[in-house]
């Protein structure tokens, strides 16, 4: 398995039209060995739009990884001192994610 053993923190910010595709990407880390801990900022964690529910995403999320998305600064605090992740992806990534 390419991806054995490696922990990927998937944060996705916004970009709603194309948050679809990120999903059947984590599928594919994940039958490749990764442990994928998803990450969602407050906008996507909090919005329903036309293109789904947040609740459906994070089902899904969940459904794909086994785990509940990280979605408060108190969750996501201990990633960067405890250095538990060897890559963050954010994706999708918007001009005004700050």
């Amino acid at each position: 398995m390419l991806l054995q053993g490696i922990k990927i923190g998937l944060a996705m910010t916004g970009s709603f039209c194309t948050i679809g595709k990120i999903v059947p990407e984590i599928e594919k880390m994940v039958a490749e060995g990764a442990e994928v801990f998803p990450i969602l900022s407050s906008i996507v964690d909090q919005t329903d739009t036309r293109f789904g529910t947040a609740k459906d995403l994070k089902d899904k999320l969940k459904a794909a990884t086994g785990k509940d998305s990280i979605t408060t600064i108190k969750e996501a605090e201990p990633i960067g001192p405890k250095g538990y992740l060897d890559v963050l992806v954010i994706a999708p990534c918007t001009g005004n994610t700050h």
